[in-house]
């Protein structure tokens, strides 16, 4: 009852401090029944990637349109889900807020915008990039698009180029070829793959970018839907060639006690050959004080193929991280004038002003971008195919099975191959029977 009574005072708080204000706008000079104020709830800061963006775009708009105003308010990450729930249940949303795109945002598509119709409506559909239009409607099961995509990344393996040409080996294009690559770096006293084991999802992501190669790009939803198992034998022989490669040495002496920063560093300071992450690296990469390999010693190759496998390498593994999603009730012709203006530049001031890549298209390419961005912009622009990450559609407790018994297994703790899909599919069963 506590706990309920504390949700509650949030709500209102939040509603309060929107609403106290009356009369006329002193830096405006517009009467508050004529200001339109579009409430932005998020747990990016202010100051800087997204929300510095929007928040640049839309100051310069409100001087020529002084009756619509951004306001911005801020929730730590782990306490968003709940806020926007909070606010849901009150009838209350923010006009625009930050969510996750998955499975949260889909319990919520009947107070939230098509933004698909709204796009189309408003005359900008176009500057959306298809392929992060497909990633965010697989997470939706292709019920709708309700999230922006204001920021893109696409995962992949990073490798030290000085490496791979000190012993003359290509970018691999199969799995095979990259485990060849491995053998060769482990016989030269090399470390192969830099694995952050502490955080988890580094182990998984391996064991998923497998499968999806095995078995295709919509593996995930089919087993997310109960049309496949990952008992099946492709999803065994993914985690058993991790535990082999774990076996092998390929992670270092023991990857369950690295963190992601100690991972970082061991690529970038030339210890270790290869590295699986995301473009959410680029930050660091393009940082000369932390990069000692140079901005052009890091090269990007796509999960590689699998013998007898249906993946192919126009397919990328991609997530938009934090999406935006807009509060159905709060629409209006305003809000729609100022969506237009602001997301119809977003893609290439996001890029211009900021380096960030983001599902938006960008039409203007700034003459100096980092080589390593503009790589990545060049590969999401290729790309054929989102395809999701391996627990997109996992709730809280089998995403947590997906992680923990991930480290038993390369550890060699007991955990085999089959145990451990045996283990996570028990965990699939008990989501899709609630």
């Amino acid at each position: 009852m506590k706990r309920l009574c504390i949700h509650v005072l949030i709500v209102m708080i939040f509603v309060a401090l929107v609403g106290c204000s009356s009369g006329e706008s002193p830096s405006t000079g517009v009467k508050d029944e004529e200001l339109t104020t579009i409430r932005y709830l998020t747990s990016n800061l202010e100051s800087e990637g997204t929300v510095k963006v929007l928040t640049d775009i839309s100051e310069e708009y409100t001087k020529v349109n002084p009756s619509v105003k951004l306001e911005y308010y801020y929730v730590g990450q782990s306490g968003l889900r709940q806020r926007i729930q909070l606010l849901a249940a009150s009838n209350d949303l923010p006009t625009m807020f930050s969510f996750e795109s998955g499975r949260p945002l889909r319990n919520l598509k009947g107070e939230v915008l098509d933004l698909e119709q709204t796009f189309k409506d408003l005359g900008i559909y176009e500057k959306l990039n298809p392929v992060a239009v497909n990633l965010l409607k697989q997470q939706t099961h292709g019920e709708g698009l309700y999230a922006l995509p204001l920021e893109l990344n696409i995962e992949g393996f990073w490798y030290n180029k000085s490496l791979f040409a000190k012993l003359g080996i290509e970018e691999p294009r199969t799995w095979d070829d990259m485990l060849r690559a491995a053998d060769h770096f482990i016989e030269n006293g090399i470390q192969p793959f830099s694995v952050a084991g502490k955080e988890k999802w580094p182990i998984t992501r391996l064991i998923g970018g497998y499968a999806v190669r095995k078995y295709g790009p919509d593996v995930m939803e089919s087993v997310e839907n109960g049309e496949m198992k990952v008992t099946a034998p492709g999803f065994i022989e993914a985690a058993q060639t991790v535990y082999d490669m774990s076996m092998k040495g390929y992670f270092g002496g023991d990857a369950n006690k690295i963190d992601l920063q100690t991972s970082i560093d061991l690529f970038l300071q030339g210890q270790a050959a290869m590295f699986y992450s995301g473009s959410w690296e680029l930050r660091d990469f393009n940082n000369p004080v932390r990069n000692k390999l140079g901005a052009d010693g890091i090269g990007y190759f796509n999960i590689p193929l699998v013998k007898d496998g249906i993946g192919t390498l126009d397919e990328f593994p991609m997530n938009a991280g934090l999406t935006n999603s807009f509060s159905k009730a709060a629409f209006n012709s305003k809000v729609g004038e100022w969506m237009k203006t602001v997301f119809s530049e977003y893609g290439d001031r996001a890029m211009r002003d900021n380096g960030l890549i983001t599902g938006f298209k960008v039409e203007h390419m700034p003459a100096q971008v980092p080589p390593l961005t503009q790589l990545v912009q060049e590969k999401i622009e290729s790309a054929k195919r989102a395809v999701l990450w391996f627990e997109a559609g996992f709730d809280s407790k089998t995403q947590s099975i997906a992680w923990d018994n991930a480290q038993l297994l390369i550890s060699g703790e007991g955990m085999t191959a089959q145990s451990y899909m045996e283990e996570l599919q028990k965990a699939i069963d008990a989501q899709q029977s609630n």
